[in-house]
């Protein structure tokens, strides 16, 4: 028995060990607001809006540690306190995190990821921005005329000839591919092929993919003359873009509270595609971006 007691102790030290590891692998806690975002433009855009809105709203410093990859990265790194704050969509946090069955009224679904991650996580869910980012299913534009499509039932009856694009999580997700399949009754040629959300539009104008799953406030798709056909079924989540913060945080600077709030329908979902397109599209500087758009809201 003394030798389980022995290979017991071996194995609890090489566990500690392991973690002592990974915790020195981890960004440190900051004394300033840590703004996070996942890794794609309009994440950015808003995670630089909420930075700079915040630091003009409260003078107090804010750090930006962006392109944390997707939802369960970010969803991590604010329970680790790595970040104070980052923007999610509603029906992300309902299925994605929150593990919840699919809903497709947009209060309900609101007040459900509110009261869940109170309760689970102490973090508060602020109201909508003012947008929503639903999933966009993208064809080129000359094909649906051509084809005289506009739906994704329409869809159907092509899609055996048609290469699917989408990004890794899209794959992955309960409110993605498989469901959509299975409500649209979508067979494709071949699997899908997955690839980073800034690929997917250089994959279609290169016909490589003849459809992709793309987000509804992407810049590109007025930029390329894109359609997007219509969810006919309803089968998406709503996907309100939401500010999600630390209770701590909000607890230790109160006035990022109020400063969060102010944004509150700020932010339609032309001035989105508006803002992508001007950092994908025509290549600025997102600070520079932000901070115009700002400075004409008046924010």
């Amino acid at each position: 028995m003394r030798e389980v007691g022995v290979l017991r102790s071996i194995v609890i030290t090489l566990a500690a060990l392991a973690l002592s590891s990974l915790a020195a692998c981890a960004p440190p806690r900051s004394n300033n607001i840590v703004i996070g975002a996942k890794n794609f433009t309009e994440q950015v855009v808003l995670g630089e809006l909420l930075a700079q809105h915040i630091e003009h709203a409260t003078g107090q410093k804010v750090e930006r540690r962006f392109y944390l990859a997707g939802s369960y990265i970010c969803h991590q790194a604010l329970l680790a306190g790595r970040i104070d704050a980052y923007v999610e969509y509603t029906g992300t946090a309902l299925t994605a995190i929150l593990k919840q069955p699919l809903q497709k009224d947009p209060a309900a679904v609101a007040e459900v990821v509110r009261k869940l991650y109170e309760q689970r996580y102490n973090i508060r869910s602020f109201d909508s921005l003012g947008f929503e980012n639903t999933f966009a299913m993208v064809i080129r534009g000359d094909e649906a005329e051509r084809l005289h499509i506009t739906t994704l039932s329409e869809a159907g009856a092509y899609a055996p000839q048609w290469r699917l694009g989408v990004g890794y999580e899209f794959e992955e997700r309960p409110d993605g591919l498989a469901g959509l399949r299975a409500a649209y009754g979508l067979n494709f040629a071949g699997s899908p092929r997955v690839m980073d959300l800034g690929l997917l539009y250089r994959a279609l104008a290169a016909h490589q993919v003849d459809l992709i799953a793309a987000n509804s406030t992407d810049g590109p798709i007025q930029a390329m003359h894109l359609a997007v056909l219509e969810d006919d079924r309803h089968y998406f989540p709503p996907y309100e873009a939401v500010p999600l913060v630390r209770e701590e945080a909000l607890r230790r600077w109160p006035e990022l509270g109020s400063a969060l709030e102010s944004l509150t329908g700020k932010i339609s979902a032309d001035d989105m595609r508006t803002l992508n397109n001007a950092v994908d599209g025509e290549h600025r500087d997102v600070v520079e971006v932000v901070r115009e758009f700002r400075e004409k809201r008046g924010l």
